[in-house]
């Protein structure tokens, strides 16, 4: 295609620089505990990862390039492709597995043990990696001008910023002081609120709207650009902004499951977030589940493309003739790596699998890996909803378990079983995507880049038990310091369906508001995140994404090709210093080290000071954006 003759990575394919060394694959392992203990415990606080992609590029940067004086920018691109993976196996873990530590607590069944926890994890990990590598040619190579990967480009401009040094590095360090810093007063010594938000009352308009006001946010709204974020935001509005007050002002003595009690006095107690968190959550679960079927259904004709190129390229002489950064792992091998692993789910003892839920699996398994892949080369990893996947899996396949007879206790535990897995799958395949396609900007050989990834995730599965396992002893799933939202709610979900209660209701509102979005032509995924994320994510990104907005109506275009390259590489560098600084407070927490100062703001001027600094990140953004250089017109 067009895009793929007209780009040239920024380390030629004849060249062959060190790439997959013990150097990278040690200390990408050691990151990749980290960051999955790391994000294990912040999912299961707040119900949100931190991509560690960046992070990990950052560091290393350090370590290869400054500290043991390596010079292989690839190099370095194998150390974060390897430590990335251990916040995503995180991530699919904590969403689904605590519910199994909470149905123990209630007696329902035995906890977990060790040796389930690890198998669960590490056939989910190597799944999404497997599920993505015939992906990659269309998904990163042809698509290249239309996926924009948000995160995995701010990683190679991270990196291509140390390697080339100059204004561009001055750039992201001085984005990576800036969003550190930021993150450290919002999030460390918390002297104002990280989000603000204004709601009107039950009998006015019971509405909400706000905004975070993170860079990082920000950020992806700004690097995914004005469009996709305005999908997204829309979506934040109808569910804001329509569906809460229409629940309120209709239903306001209802009581309607899944609530417990009065829709007004739910509203009452807990706000508009009580009730996205009650009922709007199955709108954006079915919305999402739709919007992933026509996604696929859209990506047949391509897929099946991708894998014929595949098959056509598996004889040696073909294998022979391509070139070095269109080298993939071959698919006799991925084929019969996801055979083994289909099999290992179904007859291995400690996974509570049948040959229908592994069935389930692979099905759902490669369809969710191909619309996470997508999801985030729209939206980035740390948007990436894998737990509204996992929410539609669940409710698929609770309800054949159920139809086959698998149910009680032995039912619960399988259809956990198989969501874990699956989400997992996707949580993967989403940053596979999002590396290789670092990589497939740096020049990097994919096949080096996959192996690393698949060596990730042994590291992260092997971590996961016992990370599960300390974060429940220490303070219990489901507890104020450990709320585990996404689990809790996987948990509600399988037993409503099991005991016929379920909201099918509000989960076919979602799917329908998603047929509709598609008919009139609005872009179905990021319409269906924005319905499911918080409308205070959803404008922040907006937010950065009217700054985009802005550079782009400049009418000099050689002024404004630069003035928008600044911004997306002050942009990859708010992204890398919130990210270091938002994993150094979760490993000060996880490791028992005492709090910082408490420096917040009295509470009549704290939403004050959030929107203070809120615009002071915009401003600062566009004014690094719109910086000349010295002696440059």
């Amino acid at each position: 295609m067009d895009s793929k003759e007209a780009f040239r990575p920024y380390v030629s394919p004849s060249e062959n620089p060190p790439e997959l060394t013990a150097t990278s694959v040690v200390v990408g392992v050691l990151l990749a505990v980290v960051f999955g203990a790391a994000n294990a415990y912040l999912g299961l606080r707040v119900g949100m990862t931190v991509s560690a992609s960046i992070p990990a590029a950052v560091i290393a940067m350090g370590v290869v390039r400054v500290i043991l004086r390596r010079r292989s920018v690839l190099e370095c691109n194998v150390v974060q492709t390897v430590g990335s993976a251990g916040e995503s196996l995180a991530a699919g873990a904590i969403f689904t597995l605590p519910a199994l530590f909470l149905w123990a607590r209630e007696g329902v069944m035995k906890k977990p043990d060790l040796v389930e926890i690890t198998l669960i994890a590490l056939l989910g990990g190597l799944l999404g990696v497997f599920f993505m590598v015939p992906l990659r040619n269309a998904l990163i190579v042809r698509e290249h001008g239309t996926l924009p990967y948000p995160e995995g480009k701010a990683c190679a401009q991270v990196m291509l910023a140390g390697e080339e040094g100059g204004s561009g590095a001055a750039t992201v360090f001085a984005g990576m002081g800036f969003g550190g810093v930021f993150k450290l007063l919002v999030d460390g010594l918390r002297l104002v609120p990280g989000e603000v938000s204004l709601q009107g009352s039950a009998k006015t308009y019971p509405g909400a709207i706000g905004t975070q006001i993170y860079p990082a946010v920000m950020s992806v709204g700004y690097i995914c650009g004005p469009r996709i974020a305005s999908y997204m935001f829309a979506g934040g509005v109808v569910s804001w902004l329509v569906l809460i007050p229409l629940i309120v002002l209709f239903g306001s003595g209802i009581v309607l499951y899944p609530g417990t009690q009065p829709i007004g006095e739910l509203f009452a107690t807990a706000g508009a977030g009580g009730i996205w968190s009650t009922y709007v959550r199955y709108v954006g679960a079915g919305a999402l589940a739709a919007g992933g079927i026509i996604s696929l259904v859209k990506s047949l004709p391509l897929i099946l493309r991708t894998f014929r190129d595949a098959v056509g390229g598996l004889s040696t002489s073909a294998a022979a003739g391509r070139l070095r950064t269109e080298r993939d792992l071959s698919l006799r091998t991925v084929l019969a790596a996801i055979l083994f692993l289909t099999l290992a789910v179904w007859l291995v003892p400690a996974v509570p699998v049948t040959l229908v839920g592994a069935v389930i699996v692979v099905v759902f398994g490669f369809f969710f890996a191909t619309v996470s892949s997508r999801m985030v080369g729209l939206v980035g990893s740390s948007n990436n909803p894998v737990s509204g996947m996992a929410i539609a899996t669940l409710l698929i396949a609770t309800l054949i378990l159920k139809l086959v007879g698998q149910v009680g206790a032995a039912g619960m535990h399988a259809a956990i079983a198989i969501g874990s897995i699956i989400c997992i799958v996707a949580a993967i395949a989403g940053d596979t995507s999002q590396d290789l396609k670092t990589g497939y900007l740096l020049g990097a050989t994919p096949k080096k880049q996959q192996i690393g990834e698949l060596i990730g995730v042994v590291a992260a599965a092997l971590a996961i038990g016992a990370t599960l396992y300390l974060l429940d002893s220490a303070w219990g799933f489901g507890s104020p310091e450990l709320g585990a939202p996404q689990a809790t709610l996987m948990k509600l979900v399988i037993e409503g369906i099991m005991g016929g209660d379920l909201p099918w209701a509000l989960i076919l509102v979602g799917v329908f508001l998603t047929v509709v979005a598609e008919i009139i032509g609005i872009p179905v995924l990021p319409f269906a995140i924005g319905l499911y994320l918080p409308v205070q994510l959803n404008a922040c990104i907006m937010a950065g994404g009217l700054v985009r907005l802005f550079l782009e109506k400049r009418k000099d275009s050689a002024r404004r090709e630069k003035s928008i390259n600044r911004g997306t590489l002050f942009c990859s560098g708010l992204i890398a210093g919130e990210g270091l600084v938002g994993i150094l407070l979760a490993l000060l927490t996880v490791f028992g080290v005492s709090e910082l100062p408490n420096l917040s703001l009295p509470d009549r001027w704290s939403q004050m000071g959030s929107l203070l600094l809120f615009f002071v990140a915009l401003f600062t953004l566009a004014a690094v954006s719109l910086r000349k250089e010295k002696g440059k017109s």
